[in-house]
């Protein structure tokens, strides 16, 4: 079988490149929100750490719920510009102002105190989610084909890694540059650079998927008007998708497990504090890797396969860590390093997978909720962090670990046995239960040649506008 023939003639690479864009600054964004800035608001706005993580807390409470109502109201959106276009040109500029009003405040002359923090995070948190939740719907509609759909989630996946990769950069550049200088960096200096960069990115970003990324036709019958009740009904009557947000929620959980542990584990186990950050770094600078690698195994494997190799890969990666021992940093650099490789395999086709389900809910009931489905999908993927860090954190606390003090040398192998098994159990219990996943390539051509004979004259779908 020829390379084409399996993965189908889809969107030339400059258009994905063009509509993967807005992955880079929505990645970049992640990583100083919950590094950089508790600390600025705690240490240099003078919030208390109480209050800071409360108001944190109640503005992810607030994404949580916007979600699926920006996912719900962009299926039903009908424009001479599509469904999802209109809310991320409208969402844009919303996230850009909260992005500078947070992360470079000085900008707008203000002290900012906990008001300040709390109203524009939740303005934030909606920018975010009305250019996230249409752009991932989006990119399970940019295609029909089983194949072309990683392909698409790939570029994506590319996309959000040099975003991370770039933010955690910046950062260290600063602290070079004023180490040279022989001062200090100051907080404050880090996130408004990092804020600057994400605004500097978005808008040509955003511009570059808008004009040059197509859209497939707006489906001639719209969507009902669903009550949270219906929704929710809907969502639990589709075991296939219940099924991959279990999974995606188990990689989720085993990858912040690892991420919330990780500093403590390179300073307190392996004694070197010094090279907490650079590993955190060579990790992802290998995971901009991850993608392409990951695609062109799940061209042979397909996509819920690919989930379980990958996952058992991430499996073999953490048992490997409870053979590393202090001072063995070339075990430990190799692990990373192989992590870095296998970054977010798990996630890149669970996202794939989706519009697959979304497709076969489509057939079966006539109703298009691709927008809901990876609203939910995201809430999933949002819901492994929480949990991890809620269960990690006091886990190895009681087991006797102490941050930043001297720990018993039982304290310091729980830590370890924890950094490695919690990680492992949650990526076995991925592949578990993905593994039997009944949605295959097959199964979707069948769905999509059913689809595409109810469509007519619009069978075509996406593929035909893209090029």
């Amino acid at each position: 079988m020829t390379r084409l023939s399996q993965t189908g003639q889809g969107p030339s690479n400059w258009r994905l490149a063009a509509f993967a864009a807005p992955a880079l600054p929505l990645a970049s964004a992640g990583v100083p929100l919950g590094i950089y800035l508790p600390p600025f608001y705690a240490q240099e706005a003078g919030l208390s750490l109480g209050l800071v993580g409360a108001i944190f807390m109640l503005s992810r409470i607030w994404d949580a719920v916007n979600d699926p109502l920006i996912g719900v109201l962009s299926d039903r959106t009908r424009s001479r510009f599509g469904r999802r276009k209109p809310w991320i040109a409208a969402g844009a500029p919303v996230f850009a102002l909260a992005a500078l009003a947070i992360f470079a405040p000085g900008l707008f002359g203000v002290k900012p105190g906990a008001a300040w923090l709390a109203g524009w995070l939740f303005v934030f948190y909606l920018g975010w989610t009305m250019v996230q939740i249409p752009l991932s719907a989006w990119g399970g509609e940019l295609s029909t084909q089983y194949h072309q759909r990683s392909r698409i989630q790939t570029f994506g996946h590319v996309s959000a890694a040099l975003g991370l990769l770039t933010v955690l950069i910046l950062p260290v550049v600063l602290d070079w540059i004023a180490a040279r200088a022989g001062v200090e960096a100051a907080t404050g200096l880090k996130t408004a650079l990092m804020g600057g960069f994400v605004v500097a990115t978005l808008v040509p970003a955003v511009l570059l998927a808008l004009v040059f990324a197509p859209e497939p036709p707006v489906p001639s019958t719209p969507a009902r008007r669903l009550t949270l009740r219906a929704a929710i009904a809907q969502l639990a009557g589709e075991p296939l998708l219940m099924k991959v947000l279990a999974s995606d929620f188990a990689v989720t959980l085993g990858q912040s497990i690892r991420g919330s542990l990780f500093v403590f584990f390179v300073s307190a186990y392996m004694g070197r504090p010094d090279l907490a950050a650079g590993l955190f770094l060579l990790q992802f600078i290998f995971g901009v890797f991850a993608g392409p690698i990951w695609l062109k195994i799940g061209y042979r494997l397909g996509k819920h396969r690919t989930v379980v190799a990958g996952e058992l890969v991430q499996v073999a990666i953490n048992l490997g860590l409870l053979f590393v021992v202090r001072g063995d940093l070339a075990l430990l650099i190799a692990l990373t390093v192989a992590q870095g490789l296998a970054q977010g395999s798990g996630n890149l086709m669970l996202r794939a997978i989706v519009a697959d389900v979304a497709d076969k809910q489509r057939l079966e009931t006539g109703e298009t909720r691709t927008g809901l489905f990876f609203s939910v999908f995201s809430l999933a993927g949002k819901a492994g962090p929480a949990v991890a860090i809620g269960v990690a954190l006091p886990l190895v606390a009681a087991f006797g670990f102490q941050p930043g003090k001297p720990n018993s040398p039982d304290a310091l192998e729980a830590l370890k046995w924890v950094f490695a098994l919690g990680p492992a159990l949650a990526h076995a219990v991925s592949a578990v239960l993905i593994a039997r996943f009944p949605l295959d390539e097959a199964r979707h051509r069948e769905i999509r040649a059913a689809l595409d004979r109810k469509d007519q004259p619009h069978s075509g779908g996406a593929l035909a506008a893209a090029e």
